[in-house]
Formats: C-alpha cells, sequence, structure tokens
C-alpha cells in the first residue's frame, strides 16, 4: 500500500531528526492506528508473510509494520509513534537479549502496559525449531541455496556449532538472504506451528 509505505518513510525520516508534519499528514490521511516496531526488515518480512497466509492486509488494517533499526532506537520511535507522539498503539517483537531496551523505550513513552513479544534467540532460532532442521534444509536446496550452506558449513567456525546455529548464521551471511528466509521459512509453517511470539503479535493488531 503505497499511503504506509510514504507513512513508514516520513517516520523513519522523522526519527532520524527531520520534521514531524509529513508524519502526521501521512497520518491523518490513511488513518494508521497502530505500529509495530521490529528490529530489522527480516522480521518485516516474517510479519508480512504471517499475515498474508492468514488473509490480512495490516496496511489496509491501518497496521504499520516498521524496521527501525536495531533494538537500541526503540524508544525514540515509541516517544514519537505512542502516547507522547502520535498516539497510536504499540506493539512489537524483540530478541530475549533486547527485552530491556523495549521494556524502557515502552516506558518512558508512556506504553507501558502495550504489549511486546519475546523471541528466546531470536525470530530466526523460533522459526528453525518450529520447522525443524531437516525442514529447513530442504528449503534452502528448493531456494536454490544448498551449495552455498555446504561451502558456509565447511567452515572452520562453523564446526562444532549446532545446526540451528548454523543456520542462523548462514541466513545473515548475504546481503538479502535474511529478508527471503524470513518470508519463505514462515510460508512453510503449518498453521498450528507459528512461533508462541509471533503469532500473538498478530493476534494482539
Amino acid at each position: 500500500m503505497a499511503d504506509m509505505e510514504a507513512f513508514r518513510d516520513a517516520v523513519t525520516a522523522w526519527a532520524a531528526g527531520g520534521p514531524a508534519d509529513p508524519a502526521y499528514a501521512s497520518a491523518a490521511r490513511l488513518p494508521v492506528r497502530a505500529a509495530v516496531l521490529l528490529e530489522g526488515p527480516s522480521d518485516v518480512a516474517a510479519v508480512d508473510a504471517l499475515a498474508r497466509s492468514r488473509g490480512r492486509d495490516l496496511a489496509a488494517e491501518g497496521v504499520c509494520v516498521l524496521a527501525i533499526g536495531g533494538a537500541m532506537s526503540v524508544g525514540r520511535y515509541a516517544r514519537l509513534l505512542g502516547p507522547t507522539g502520535l498516539g497510536l498503539a504499540l506493539t512489537g517483537l524483540c530478541d530475549e537479549a533486547e527485552r530491556p531496551y523495549y521494556a524502557r523505550g515502552f516506558a518512558r513513552a508512556g506504553a507501558a502496559r502495550q504489549d511486546f513479544f519475546v523471541c528466546a534467540a531470536d525470530l530466526e532460532d523460533e522459526l528453525i525449531r518450529a520447522l525443524g532442521v531437516p525442514r529447513v534444509e530442504e528449503l534452502v536446496r528448493e531456494e536454490g541455496d544448498l551449495r552455498a550452506l555446504q561451502t558456509f558449513l565447511r567452515q572452520p567456525a562453523q564446526q562444532g556449532r549446532t545446526p540451528q546455529r548454523q543456520f542462523r548464521r548462514f541466513f545473515g551471511t548475504q546481503k538479502g538472504r535474511k529478508i527471503h528466509y524470513g518470508r519463505v521459512l514462515v510460508e512453510a509453517l503449518a498453521p498450528d506451528r507459528v512461533p508462541a511470539p509471533l503469532a500473538g503479535l498478530l493476534a494482539g493488531v
């Protein structure tokens, strides 16, 4: 949805020190009612893929799914978009290690009672465990990346690591690959195998 893309761009520029007016004007036109604050674009790809699989168009529903460029930025985005800014309902998804950033950022923005959801390690780990390593390897083969994976696994640094950790690292070794597999892994999930943090996030918006 082009209008939501414009809103995301306006918010990103605002968070970087630009003017607030374009974000306010864009929010009023949509109208937008909620913001989902995610650490990176692979998380956005996963959330969007799950929404599509359930017949939902989040942009059309007034929900902005936004990559904030890392958990340390959550306080700034929560302040701009939450009760102290645009007044949107806030939610989000983060890694366990980043929980304090989200809790502090939401609280300082006056959104302490808003829910955010926490992955045990990260979202890729949740998806790999939900699918199982053999199925993830099948998907890598289907996507034409098996040779690249085999080359990667021969690296000395990967010896002794669990398959889950190897796949997580592999998905981050090439630009765009983590985003691509954020979508692919979610689309491969059976409805009853969606990780709890991801399912809870979508159910809450």
